[in-house]
């Protein structure tokens, strides 16, 4: 990831006014853990001024493929404040995170009106409401695709984008709290002025984007079900929606998040103590892990822990540079999303990653025993060394696991499932390389040129030819890189349906 964001916090500048005196005498921060134990834990904490002031909400994260948003939130968690309060929430919707897509059952932010559908997105809400009833405003952090413009300029940049823009859901609004009326658009325009100030491209020049939400012919009548409106219409408190532009940069959006927190900070009178922030790149140290029960054993990153097929691992727990957003995966035989604290049954050789939100740490191999038949007392740990093997691809067809080696060809009949589960290289680390196949797209939305762990449907049209040889759709392949330095190929021959090769 390789960020490292330098930057000042505003101080004291525009009172609205007393809307609450929440906080004790002296700073210090909370931290609730709502659903601990189920994949979508919601990681709450409360940043309590030495001094009363208003509580700025920061929800980031909401929708998983926007990481602009939550690891600026992030960032907040462990402010000190001198004055004013903060409820921090980096990861509303961890699940979507890890998978890097916008929803996994529901948008949760189509979820704030009232339905009657029942899922984890409906519990994570119900938390997120209360805790807008708790604040005096909320910011809701976004990426959005294009950039907004007032006028119509091209399919890119025009009124329907998000993009650079800080949205509300009206103009004005009067606050139930005090009765005061509420000029939502000049608070935007004020933290806009100040977010400008940073931007050196004028085309990237954030603007105040009212959708008009209660009128009749909005354009954006979905958004009565968001986050932002229900602040607005029934907690009456003001909400806004920060819009870095999806094609930027991650650095960049993350820098424009900070601009508009800042910003709203200093308009509420929320003054910071703490003076900066380094974003660094996430690093494994160790896991601990029991096997079959047993005492949990550390396990350093790049070590290799023997044991026997049909051995039970569980990681409990494991040490990297970050505290939050994190998450192991047994490759291949754990879940979808978290592994953390399950205990997976060892069918064939491995490894487990970590990983801070979606961005790898760190690797620990699980290798069988070579005399795994015989008794032996307990697992064994060894340093990574490194393989006289060539590398090895590990994939499934039609959800049956196979192994290829480098430059092997794959036959597929169009409708065959493909998936590369894992590649297996000499002493290095996967983690290091990018799997990419060619013509395909796993995330148009974070679309980082690795493939590994998504499902490819060839009876899906999911497939651009014209990244195939000869463009005729017909044979195509995977491409293995460190670096800039192509390392393998894997080649995939896709065949006509004939409905009797199947």
């Amino acid at each position: 990831m390789n960020l490292c964001v330098k930057y000042c916090l505003f101080m004291v500048a525009v009172v609205l006014g007393s809307c609450s005196a929440w906080g004790p005498a002296v700073a210090q921060t909370t931290h609730t853990v709502f659903y601990e134990g189920s994949e979508n834990e919601l990681h709450v904490y409360r940043v309590y001024g030495t001094k009363p002031g208003k509580t700025l909400l920061l929800i980031g994260g909401i929708q998983g493929d926007e990481p602009g948003g939550f690891l600026a939130a992030d960032l907040y968690a462990d402010f000190s404040l001198e004055a004013g309060n903060l409820i921090v929430v980096p990861r509303a919707n961890f699940p979507s995170i890890l998978q890097q897509k916008r929803k996994v059952n529901e948008d949760m932010n189509r979820k704030f009106a009232d339905d009657n559908v029942v899922n984890y997105e409906t519990k994570v809400v119900k938390v997120l409401k209360q805790l807008i009833h708790e604040s005096d405003c909320l910011l809701n952090l976004h990426e959005g695709s294009g950039i907004y413009s007032e006028q119509w300029e091209d399919s890119m940049r025009n009124p329907s984008r998000f993009g650079q823009s800080i949205i509300a859901d009206a103009k004005v609004f009067e606050c139930s709290k005090t009765g005061e009326v509420i000029d939502l658009e000049a608070m935007a325009k004020t933290v806009i002025s100040k977010m400008n100030s940073h931007i050196k491209d004028p085309a990237l020049f954030f603007h105040f984007n009212n959708h008009m939400t209660r009128k009749e012919d909005t354009i954006h009548q979905e958004q009565r079900k968001s986050a932002t409106y229900y602040a607005l219409y029934t907690a009456k408190i003001p909400a806004f929606g920060v819009e870095s532009a999806k094609a930027l940069p991650l650095e960049q959006k993350v820098r424009q998040h900070i601009y508009a927190i800042n910003g709203f900070m200093e308009l509420l009178n929320i003054v910071p103590e703490t003076p900066g922030v380094d974003l660094k790149e996430p690093e494994l140290k160790y896991m601990i892990i029991s096997v079959n029960g047993s005492v949990p054993m550390v396990v350093m990153k790049g070590q290799r822990l023997q044991v026997k097929p049909n051995d039970s691992v569980e990681v409990l727990d494991m040490e990297v540079n970050y505290e939050r957003g994190l998450s192991v995966d047994i490759v291949g035989l754990g879940s979808r999303l978290n592994d953390m604290g399950k205990k997976v049954r060892i069918e064939q050789e491995t490894r487990i990653i970590g990983k801070k939100d979606f961005y790898p740490c760190g690797s620990v191999y699980l290798d069988f025993k070579p005399d795994a038949g015989g008794p032996w007392d307990r697992p064994i740990v060894s340093e990574s060394v490194e393989k006289d093997a060539p590398m090895i691809y590990r994939i499934k067809v039609n959800n049956v696991r196979q192994e290829v080696g480098n430059d092997d060809h794959v036959e597929l009949i169009v409708g065959d499932t493909f998936e590369i589960e894992d590649i297996v290289t000499p002493g290095i680390d996967p983690s290091n390389f990018t799997v990419n196949f060619k013509g395909f797209v796993g995330n148009s939305s974070v679309n980082t040129g690795e493939d590994r762990g998504c499902v490819v449907d060839t009876g899906k049209k999911v497939l651009m030819k014209r990244y195939s040889m000869h463009q005729k759709g017909r044979h195509y392949y995977v491409v293995t890189t460190r670096g800039d330095t192509e390392v393998g190929r894997l080649y995939i021959d896709l065949k006509p349906n004939t409905g009797q090769e199947r």
